[in-house]
């Protein structure tokens, strides 16, 4: 599945798609960025909470497909800047990140 397909599936707001058919092979949820640097795979959609740029770079260094931002959180404009120009997906939702990975979407 791509993410521009992930982001209809589970009905996710685009904050930045600059690489829609980048492929989603897997998931991540998690808010502790170093642990999220360890145990990311390249490929899955990362559900966090963090709204800081450093989100960015841990997206990059794990080429997660995109960053998917939880809890209706507010999302400074400064990160959503910083994802276009890192070529990183960032998605947002009301939903929890329970909610969000509770969809069966690889079935």
């Amino acid at each position: 599945m791509t993410v521009l397909e992930l982001k209809e599936k589970l009905c996710l707001e685009a904050l930045a798609l600059p690489e829609p058919e980048k492929e989603v092979t897997g998931g991540y949820t998690g808010d502790l960025l170093s642990w999220v640097m360890s145990k990311a795979q390249s490929g899955d959609f990362w559900v966090t909470i963090m709204t800081n740029v450093n989100i960015i770079a841990v997206a990059h260094m794990t080429d997660v497909a995109c960053v998917v931002i939880a809890e209706g959180q507010d999302v400074p404009k400064a990160l959503i800047e910083k994802a276009m120009e890192q070529h990183i997906n960032l998605l947002s939702s009301a939903r929890s990140a329970y909610e969000i990975c509770h969809e069966p979407l690889f079935l």
